[in-house]
């Protein structure tokens, strides 16, 4: 009899799985598509306002809590529709008051995401991924050693945002794509994330940020959105020698071409580029290397950020031989950089404890139960 009962239990779980996978999720929907289901429901459009303002202002994570909206029209949504399929697998809180996600996705697979808080800023900065994974290989990146999965949708990306808003109860004010992924081999699902992330959360588009390595062609095409995001860009080396060895993507867009490309951006938009660059200890770090990058972006509308190299767990990708840069020569560099006029700053390391610093995320607890290193 118990076996029957559990192959009944199994089968009971199965159907219901099943029947879920075929409601509509809400999550993502923008207030036009919303008004589209209402209309299907045979309710009024207005209701859509209703449903919008709980789902993206008031962050609802069940039916129940939408107080406002009528009992029958709630039981209707209950039996078409559910709020999300993503789910928190892990959650991290460093010490400095950084939290980072592991969300896991309908089909099974998980990115990481990371919320960023600073004790003398009102701001609160989400860290979204743009893919699972990423082929871009950078040496120095964790992330690049899982490899390229997938490319995330655009409620996938924007579902990151919700999840930290939801489990936090704060209103996240600053996005920025550099998370897993390479933004632009996303193209199409990152713009229409921003779209979403700028007309449902009402974040505007200057506190959105994308980081790339350089994908030449999507900086023209970025240049020319009606939502440009401010452009940041994986440098991370002032010549195209030093920097093929650590970024695979000089081979095909190489320094050359990406600083016309970064000049059309801010001729065009107006908008000044973040160049961020990893200060790795004797390697990318000296006073040549310095002075390098001060004539490299003499003539760029540009900041610099720097980014004191954040260690990854050993590996055959070359990140063995890195280490982080000594203090003085994280000064050194700035003071030679400041002296060409350009607003440089060190960026405050987040997270590293959780494995939340720049170059650090990977889906670490994922990797590891698949038995991977």
């Amino acid at each position: 009899m118990l076996k029957f009962f559990i192959m009944e239990v199994r089968s009971e779980k199965m159907e219901q799985a099943k029947q879920e996978s075929e409601k509509i999720r809400l999550s993502g929907l923008d207030k036009n598509e919303l008004e589209a289901l209402m209309e299907t429901l045979g309710e009024k459009k207005f209701r859509a306002g209703q449903v919008f303002s709980w789902l993206y202002v008031k962050n609802a994570k069940t039916f129940d809590e939408m107080s406002d909206i009528k009992k029958d029209l709630r039981e209707k949504l209950k039996e078409c529709a559910i709020i999300t399929d993503v789910k928190i697998k892990t959650k991290q809180i460093s010490s400095d008051g950084t939290l980072k996600y592991l969300l896991e996705y309908k089909d099974g697979n998980t990115a990481e995401c990371v919320l960023m808080r600073f004790d003398n800023r009102a701001n609160l900065t989400a860290c979204v991924s743009s893919q699972i994974g990423c082929a871009m290989g950078c040496k120095f990146c964790a992330t690049g050693r899982r490899g390229i999965i997938r490319n995330l949708e655009p409620y996938e990306i924007l579902e990151q945002i919700l999840t930290i808003q939801r489990d936090t109860g704060l209103k996240v004010t600053n996005v920025v794509f550099m998370g897993q992924g390479e933004p632009f081999n996303n193209y199409e699902n990152v713009i229409r994330a921003i779209e979403l992330i700028n007309t449902c959360l009402t974040i505007g588009i200057r506190r959105i940020t994308v980081s790339t390595c350089g994908i030449v062609p999507k900086i023209y095409d970025v240049s020319n959105e009606d939502l440009v995001p401010t452009l940041a860009i994986s440098l991370h080396a002032p010549n195209s020698v030093l920097r093929e060895k650590i970024m695979p993507v000089e081979k095909r867009y190489n320094l050359a071409d990406l600083k016309k490309a970064l000049q059309h951006y801010s001729e065009k938009t107006g908008k000044r580029v973040t160049l961020e660059y990893v200060l790795i200890g004797k390697l990318n770090d000296t006073k040549e290397c310095a002075a390098e990058l001060a004539h490299f972006m003499k003539d760029l509308k540009c900041n610099v950020n720097l980014i004191p190299y954040n260690p990854v767990e050993p590996c055959d990708n070359g990140a063995l031989t890195f280490k982080k840069p000594d203090k003085k020569d994280i000064m050194k560099f700035k003071y030679i950089l400041e002296a060409s006029g350009k607003k440089v700053t060190v960026r405050l390391e987040r997270g590293a404890d959780i494995d939340a610093a720049c170059g650090q995320l990977k889906g670490k607890m994922e990797l590891a139960q698949n038995g991977k290193s």
